[in-house]
């Protein structure tokens, strides 16, 4: 099935370009032009990235960015905002990517597939040994078993699968499943990386990285 992309941006003539580049390479597309309709086109589900500017009326990029962070869609920022507060404030809020206007279509199809690729996006599963995980639906099975999972648990699964290889820090943990304004102690993560690996049989896949925090390896 053809991976749907969202486009949230409020130029209706940026927007139709952005669509006609995507559409070229068999991506569904989905267009809307205000933060609130974005909101209601992600919570409707089937989502697979989001192309998402900054400054759109109603609901700006940044604030929608904090309300969807917890489904766990890739998000890539189109913007003509290009300060490095702005690109920092993207990224560390959950982006995956931050593209500044005027961009090449050529690298802006690059960068989603990229996005998709790390994202596990790229199927309609993501299977880690026995252990298949359906982002979309929020589902995850040990040997065609359904396990039970919290929600922090499932999205602290979500941002180590996204970011699988790489070494994140416990803060780096806190801020994306549990947000910017979290003010617990970071075992907290520690606790739940214990549950996942005892619910999931990810002992062996979720490695402890000395003085830095946790790694999903492949």
């Amino acid at each position: 099935m053809d991976k749907r992309i969202l486009i949230v941006e409020d130029d209706m003539n940026i927007s139709n370009i952005i669509k006609m580049n995507l559409v070229l390479v068999h991506y569904e597309t989905v267009q809307v032009y205000d933060g609130i309709a974005a909101l209601e086109a992600i919570e409707g589900g089937g989502i697979d990235l989001v192309l998402l500017d900054v400054m759109i009326p109603k609901l700006d990029g940044f604030a929608l960015m904090e309300r969807i962070r917890p489904k766990g869609i890739p998000v890539i920022f189109l913007t003509a905002k290009n300060n490095v507060f702005d690109k920092v404030n993207g990224l560390k809020l959950g982006a995956d990517d931050y593209m500044v206007k005027p961009f090449e279509g050529i690298e802006l199809l690059a960068r989603i597939e990229t996005v998709l690729r790390r994202y596990g996006k790229g199927d309609a599963e993501i299977t880690i040994d026995g252990v298949r995980v359906y982002p979309n639906k929020r589902i995850v099975t040990l040997q065609d078993k359904p396990v039970e999972l919290t929600p922090k648990e499932f999205d602290l699964l979500l941002v180590l699968i996204k970011n699988k290889n790489l070494a994140l820090s416990r803060e780096q943990f806190l801020d994306k499943v549990w947000g910017m304004d979290y003010y617990g102690d970071t075992r907290t993560v520690d606790m739940h990386i214990k549950s996942l690996r005892k619910k999931l049989g990810l002992q062996d896949r979720i490695k402890t990285v000395f003085k830095i925090g946790y790694r999903l390896e492949d």
